[in-house]
């Protein structure tokens, strides 16, 4: 069917196309910066080994190697994505000034300047993610550790992570979605599944004392189905993940990831599930420029063979409400630094550093 039959057929049922083509225009998604540099990050070692279910080796050709080349990367990318973007950054991506490193768990606002200057000059909120991965601290696990100085360490940056979006959202004047993950999980049948939870439970209770307002940061738990490393058990389960949001909508929102289902799974059944329970006037007042359903949904792709990580190979995106998106468009950016000598017809500054 041809789009104007099918504005006509809509058109039948009262539903204007190009009005919900135009609102659909309005929706933040939010550019994942750690596809940029195949989630390096700029906080510990640059050539530490990725860890925690990370399913990258960080070695990807052409990858970003400094914040002043990620964000030439995302000012590409930003250039091919129509709609309204939006930022969003991972923990490990802090930007330190001399002498002004910090352990994850004594992260601060400042150490995010330069990218809320960035996200403002081009006129962009950002959303956040606590980096509870590739990190000395990680036992394997996380927030579900049962040796409490690890979890202490772990609640500590997720608390310095509220008061990181609570700056964000201030900042850019747009709400922040704040994302909870872990790769808790281990690689064989554990004896006990219940252990785990509650400590994970208890430990994200914690994050969330930390004082915010909901207008402003929403925090949500990320489920996976399982990661590398962790093929038999994920303590963040989808059942724990949704029930958490359930029983703490006052403040936590659900998150769907296109990503961390099973195969027979699809997230256009579980939207209408999850609207039962979450409908949008349920939602606490949205603060000015946002979307009124407060639900996040990650949509993931897999790369191409031959493609870049950066403009053209992007990966990931955040999304608020439930939105999808296409991939950014390949086509040549004219004058762009890799026209010239890119061979596999991405066009993104990064492959220019293949050649250095």
């Amino acid at each position: 069917m041809s789009y104007p039959e099918a504005k006509e057929k809509y058109a039948a049922l009262g539903i204007d196309t190009e009005a919900a083509m135009e609102k659909l225009k309005t929706v933040p998604v939010s550019l994942h910066c750690w596809q940029g540099d195949d989630v390096r990050g700029f906080d510990t070692d640059p050539a530490k080994p990725l860890t925690g279910g990370i399913q990258t080796t960080g070695d990807y050709p052409g990858r970003a190697r400094t914040p002043e080349e990620l964000m030439a990367d995302l000012d590409m990318a930003l250039k091919l994505i129509p709609g309204r973007p939006k930022m969003n950054l991972h923990a490990s991506y802090a930007i330190f000034g001399d002498g002004q490193w910090a352990d994850r768990d004594r992260l601060e606002p400042k150490h995010f300047q330069k990218w809320v200057d960035f996200c403002r000059e081009r006129k962009l909120g950002c959303d956040f993610n606590p980096t509870f991965f590739s990190h000395p601290k990680c036992d394997p696990l996380t927030l579900s550790s049962p040796d409490e100085e690890t979890r202490r360490f772990w609640i500590e940056h997720g608390k310095a992570s509220i008061r990181i979006s609570a700056f964000l959202a201030e900042q850019l004047g747009e709400s922040c979605i704040m994302n909870i993950w872990t790769g808790d999980g281990f690689k064989d049948i554990p004896a006990d599944r219940l252990g785990p939870r509650l400590r994970y439970k208890e430990s994200i209770d914690a994050i969330l004392s930390e004082p915010y307002d909901f207008r402003k940061v929403k925090p949500c738990i990320e489920s996976k189905v399982f990661g590398i490393g962790v093929e038999a058990y994920t303590v963040g389960s989808g059942e724990f993940a949704l029930s958490y949001a359930a029983v703490n909508r006052d403040k936590c929102i659900p998150l769907m990831d296109n990503g961390h289902y099973h195969p027979t799974e699809v997230v256009s059944d579980k939207i209408p599930a999850l609207l039962a329970f979450f409908p949008p006037s349920m939602s606490p007042a949205p603060s000015a420029g946002t979307a009124t359903m407060w639900c996040s949904l990650t949509m993931k792709r897999r790369r191409s063979p031959g493609r870049s990580s950066a403009a053209a190979g992007w990966t990931g995106a955040s999304i608020s409400p439930w939105i999808i998106s296409t991939p950014p468009s390949t086509a040549s950016a004219p004058g762009s630094r890799a026209t010239a000598i890119c061979r596999k017809r991405c066009f993104s500054p990064c492959c220019s550093r293949i050649q250095s």
